[in-house]
């Protein structure tokens, strides 16, 4: 084999630094923190599946930062260690998937209003508002100190952002944003999207950018344009979102692959 012919098949890899083919899964051992055996017996498991890789510290921030601003990776040092010992490799995800009970107690703009209007309350994965300036910060904080403390470790061969990006949010900062969105993409111009949403039908001609709202339950549901405005809007607030997680963890290791997970039913 030539040396271009093994440059080739190297660029197939996700890092040259690990020329395999990745075989493993999302691994959740904080969950095991109260009896770290488990640990053990997952790397015997480990080692007789021919697993190489393991996904850890998706839904972890709560661990990782249980009060704000207290920061606790000692499960993670220890875990990420055990996977290189074990012959595995890490990609290592960051956490903004689920976000802890502190925050929604302290900082309620981070959750997500929902098609009703009503706020959601602290609950499962993936309820926070990707417009939200709060939990965007948060999130910068707790990537960044990761990418520090991470970066060059030698087990670490990706990042993994997030978990499914998707869902949307009507709060007041996202119909905000919305509206910014509006006012740029029709020039600002309230006239210019009257006529592209057919406005004058059953008389819901807008006046200006501040009477335009997402489509909701208790609001406006007929016109096919501002549903398609409202769906393009969510699908670039979440890719905003994820870039700005790209951007912080590029910062600090830039040599360092970057994925994440989708989820194909979505239409954000």
């Amino acid at each position: 084999m030539t040396p271009k012919e093994v440059t080739k098949m190297e660029n197939k890899y996700i890092n040259p630094r690990f020329p395999h083919m990745i075989h493993g899964g999302d691994y959740n051992p904080e969950q095991w923190l109260h009896d770290k055996s488990i640990w053990d017996k997952d790397m015997e498991l480990m080692t007789k599946a021919n697993i190489n890789e393991l996904t850890v510290g998706i839904f972890s921030w709560a661990v990782l930062e249980p009060r704000e601003g207290e920061f606790d990776f000692s499960f993670l040092d220890e875990i990420i260690d055990k996977i290189y010992a074990n012959g595995g490799r890490v990609v290592l995800a960051t956490p903004s998937g689920a976000r802890p009970h502190w925050m929604a107690d302290k900082y309620p703009e981070v959750l997500r209003v929902n098609k009703n209007l009503d706020r959601d309350h602290f609950r499962g994965r993936h309820n926070h508002c990707y417009t939200s300036p709060v939990y965007r910060e948060k999130v910068r904080i707790i990537n960044t100190k990761l990418a520090e403390r991470y970066g060059k470790h030698p087990a670490v061969i990706a990042w993994h952002l997030s978990n499914e990006y998707g869902g949307e949010c009507y709060c007041p900062l996202c119909v905000e944003a919305f509206r910014d969105y509006l006012r740029e993409k029709y020039d600002n111009d309230i006239e210019k999207l009257n006529l592209a949403y057919w406005s004058t039908f059953w008389s819901h001609h807008y006046d200006s950018f501040e009477q335009v709202e997402p489509p909701h339950v208790l609001g406006e549901n007929s016109i096919h344009a501002l549903t398609l405005d409202w769906r393009r809007f969510v699908s670039l607030r979440h890719a905003d979102f994820m870039r700005a997680e790209a951007e912080t963890v590029r910062d600090v290791c830039p040599d360092i692959p970057i994925t994440t997970n989708m989820m194909p039913a979505f239409y954000y």
